[in-house]
C-alpha cells in the first residue's frame, strides 16, 4: 500500500498541472487587432467571453492552458464586422415574403408574387425588392396586372430602398385611398383621374398600418432567421435603425432564452410612444443590447425621387422632393433628444434635406462636442455643407454600396456637378478622422465583405467600371476595416468594449479564408467566412 501513494501523488499532480486557466486560445493567426496602432499579432486569449491577452504563440502557449485551442493554419483574424446602419428586423420579415430583388421587369415581379401567392394561400400578400431602375423600362409600374391577378387578396410590394410601394386595388380599398388624395410628405399617384397604386414615402403608412401586426412566431422567426445569415458573413453587431419600442420586449426575450446572441444597438422610431417609453426607461444598456437613440427620417430615396433636393431633379424638371415633416418638428425632436440626452439619428439623402437637419443640428448641439449624432446615409451634398460635420461633430454614417448600386442612374437624377459631392466618403471621413459603415440591409446585400470592397475599390461585382466610380472618394483598407469595426462601434458608444481584438474586450472574432488586406481588390467580393464568434462562443463555421 505504501509503494502505491507515491504513484497516486504524481497522478494528481499531473492532473492539477492540466488544470485549464482559460476557456479559449487562438493561435497561428495573423490577428488584426484594430488598435489605435493598428498592429498585428498571431495569438489572443479569452476567457469568460472577453480576452484577456493578446501576443505571441509561443509566449502565450508557456502562460496559459485552455480548454479550447484554435489553430487558424495562418489564416487573418479580424474583429467581428458591425453593420452601422441596418433593419435587421425588416431583413427578417422580407426573408418570409416574395423575393424581388433580381426582377428584371414588372412582369417578372408579378410571376413572382403569382408563384409566392400560390405557396401562401392566406392573407396579405407581401414582397420586398423590386427597383425599376434595374428594367429595362425604367418607369413605375401600375397595378392592373395585379388587380387582374388578386381582385380580392391586398397585395403590397415594397421598393427597394423601403420608401414606396406598389399596391393593388383591394388593398387601396382596405386602406380607404381615393383618387386625388394627397398627405403632406408623401405621394398617391393618380393619372388621369386613377389610382396606379404606387405610393411614395408617408403614403406607404395609409396602408402598411391595415396590415396584421406579426404573431409571435413570425417575429420570432424574423430575428432568427436574420441572426443566422448574418453570423454567416462574420456580423456580430448589428444596428436596426427605427424599430418601435414594442419589439424590445422580444429581443430581450430572446437574448434572455440565449437564443438571440446578436449583439444589437437599437434605435427607436420618430413616434410619440416611443419618446415616452424610453424618456421613462431611460438609457437602457445590456452586454447585448444598447437602446439610446432615435431615428428621424428627413426625406426619402434618390431612386423614388422622394430625396429632398435643393434644385430641381435633373431627370424631372420642376420637382424638387419633398420633407418628410415641416422643419419645426425636427427642430423639436432635436431640443427633446439633446435635453434628455439621447442620441439623434437622421436620415437624409438630398442636399436640401442634408442642410436642413445639418443647420438643425448646429443650433442644438452648438460647437464641438460628443453627443454623436448622426446624419444617416449623408449621400448627397452642397460642397459648402460638408463642413459642418466637422465644425459639430456630427457623424456621417454611410453606406459604400450605395455608391455602386446607385452609379448607374444617380448622374441621370443629380447630373454630373451635383454627383461630385454625392458619395463622399473620403471628404467625409476628413471632417471628424473617423467614419461608421454600413449596408443598410436589406436595401443592400449583408455581406461586409461587399461593404468593403465597395468603399476601397468603388466597383460593382462585376468589376465595373475600370478605374472605379468617383475613386477620388475611396477609402483604404485599414480605413474600411476601422469603419467595419472600431468606427462603427464608436457611433454607438461602445468603443471601449468591443471593435477591436484588445484586452478587456469582448472577444467577438471571425476567420476569413482569404486577408482582406492583402488578397487582389478583384477577390474582395469571393472572401468567405470560416469561423464567426460571439462571446468568445462559436456561433457560425463554414461547413
Amino acid at each position: 500500500m505504501k509503494r502505491i501513494w507515491p504513484v497516486l501523488f504524481f497522478l494528481a499532480a499531473a492532473c492539477k498541472h492540466q488544470d485549464y486557466n482559460v476557456d479559449l486560445i487562438v493561435k497561428n493567426a495573423v490577428v488584426y487587432t484594430v488598435d489605435s496602432n493598428f498592429t498585428t499579432a498571431n495569438a489572443f486569449v479569452v476567457n469568460n467571453g472577453k480576452i484577456i491577452s493578446v501576443g505571441n504563440s509561443d509566449t502565450i502557449g508557456k502562460k496559459y492552458t485552455a480548454k479550447e485551442i484554435v489553430d487558424a493554419g495562418g489564416k487573418a483574424v479580424y474583429p467581428g464586422f458591425i453593420d452601422a446602419h441596418s433593419h435587421f428586423y425588416s431583413y427578417g420579415i422580407s426573408l418570409q415574403e416574395a423575393h424581388l430583388e433580381n426582377t428584371k421587369s414588372w412582369q417578372e415581379v408579378v410571376d413572382s408574387v403569382n408563384a409566392f401567392a400560390r405557396r401562401n394561400p392566406d392573407g396579405w400578400i407581401t414582397g420586398h425588392g423590386w427597383d425599376q431602375n434595374k428594367w429595362t423600362v425604367k418607369q413605375f409600374p401600375d397595378k392592373a396586372k395585379l388587380d387582374s391577378l388578386f381582385p380580392v387578396r391586398p397585395v403590397i410590394l415594397s421598393r427597394i430602398d423601403g420608401h414606396a410601394i406598389m399596391v393593388n386595388q383591394a388593398a387601396l380599398n382596405i386602406a380607404g385611398i381615393k383618387p386625388g388624395q394627397t398627405i403632406n410628405g408623401g405621394k398617391i399617384e393618380t393619372i388621369n383621374g386613377k389610382l396606379t397604386g404606387l405610393l411614395i414615402d408617408n403614403a406607404e403608412g395609409l396602408v402598411r398600418r391595415k396590415i396584421p401586426l406579426p404573431g409571435d412566431a413570425l417575429a420570432d422567426s424574423a430575428f432568427l432567421d436574420a441572426q443566422r445569415n448574418c453570423f454567416a458573413v462574420g456580423l456580430t453587431t448589428v444596428e436596426d435603425c427605427g424599430l418601435p419600442y414594442t419589439m424590445i420586449n422580444t429581443i430581450e426575450q430572446l437574448q434572455h432564452k440565449g437564443v438571440l446572441k446578436m449583439r444589437m444597438y437599437v434605435m427607436l422610431s420618430d413616434s410619440p410612444d416611443d419618446f415616452a417609453y424610453l424618456f421613462k426607461r431611460g438609457i437602457y444598456k445590456t452586454p447585448r443590447l444598447n437602446v439610446r437613440a432615435f431615428k428621424v427620417y428627413a426625406d426619402g430615396a434618390l431612386g423614388s425621387r422622394g430625396a429632398c433636393l435643393l434644385q430641381p431633379y435633373s431627370d424631372q424638371k420642376n420637382w424638387r422632393g419633398f420633407l418628410l415633416s415641416d422643419q419645426k418638428h425636427f427642430m423639436d425632436v432635436a431640443q427633446k433628444l439633446a435635453a434628455k440626452g439621447f442620441q439623434m439619428c437622421t436620415h437624409a439623402i438630398g442636399d436640401s434635406a442634408n442642410r436642413v437637419m445639418l443647420e438643425i443640428y448646429a443650433s442644438v448641439l452648438k460647437g464641438k462636442n460628443d453627443r454623436r449624432w448622426r446624419i444617416e446615409h449623408a449621400q448627397v451634398l452642397a460642397s459648402e455643407d460638408i463642413k459642418l460635420f466637422g465644425e459639430y461633430s456630427i457623424i456621417p454614417s454611410v453606406q459604400p454600396t450605395h455608391a455602386t448600386s446607385d452609379m448607374y442612374w444617380a448622374v441621370n437624377r443629380l447630373g454630373k456637378t451635383r454627383l461630385k459631392t454625392a458619395y463622399a466618403y473620403k471628404q467625409l471621413l476628413q471632417q471628424n478622422g473617423w467614419l461608421p459603415l454600413g449596408t443598410d440591409f436589406p436595401v443592400e446585400n449583408i455581406n461586409p465583405m461587399y461593404t468593403f470592397y465597395a468603399a476601397v475599390e468603388r466597383k460593382d461585382l462585376k468589376g465595373f467600371p475600370a478605374g472605379g466610380f468617383q475613386p477620388e472618394n475611396a477609402l483604404t483598407r485599414e480605413q474600411a476595416l476601422r469603419g467595419m469595426t472600431i468606427w462603427a462601434a464608436k457611433a454607438q458608444f461602445e468603443e471601449n468594449e468591443k471593435g477591436s481584438i484588445e484586452p478587456g474586450k469582448f472577444a467577438d472574432f471571425v476567420i476569413l479564408d482569404n486577408d482582406i488586406m492583402k488578397t487582389d481588390g478583384a477577390n474582395l467580393p469571393n472572401v468567405k467566412v470560416l469561423k464567426t464568434y460571439v462571446n468568445g462562443e462559436k456561433v457560425y463555421e463554414k461547413k
